[in-house]
């Protein structure tokens, strides 16, 4: 059975080294409610946007970590065990093999770090 979500996921480096990234021009341009942009690598890492609102699904990287950073809104992570809730500001990171569900209640703005192999879709079972 094929899954069929609705987000943007733009995997494609956006910004070479040495240039200017504007978070607020991309924020203003993003007309999507789950979208997720490539921004720069770092090494064997890539830093993405997100500009979300709504539910992500359940969801694991079972190689990866990935570090999630609140900028404005609010974030909502749902773990099997326990809720971390994220305000501007905040961050975590989510430990590979990790069942989770990102939420965002409100339109948020977040930075994520993982690596440059990561699936953003996840294994859901």
């Amino acid at each position: 059975m094929e899954n069929n979500f609705n987000y943007n996921q733009l995997m494609n480096i956006k910004y070479k080294h040495h240039e200017v990234i504007d978070v607020p021009e991309i924020v203003k341009e993003c007309t999507d409610n789950w979208f997720n942009q490539s921004l720069t690598n770092v090494n064997d890492s890539v830093v993405r946007i997100g500009i979300v609102e709504g539910e992500y699904h359940w969801h694991k990287h079972e190689n990866d970590d990935e570090f999630f950073f609140v900028l404005s809104g609010k974030l909502i992570i749902e773990l099997e065990d326990k809720i971390i809730e994220l305000n501007p500001n905040q961050g975590t990171t989510i430990g590979k093999g990790v069942m989770h569900r990102p939420i965002a209640p409100e339109k948020t703005v977040m930075l994520m770090v993982e690596t440059s192999a990561i699936d953003p879709i996840g294994e859901n079972k």
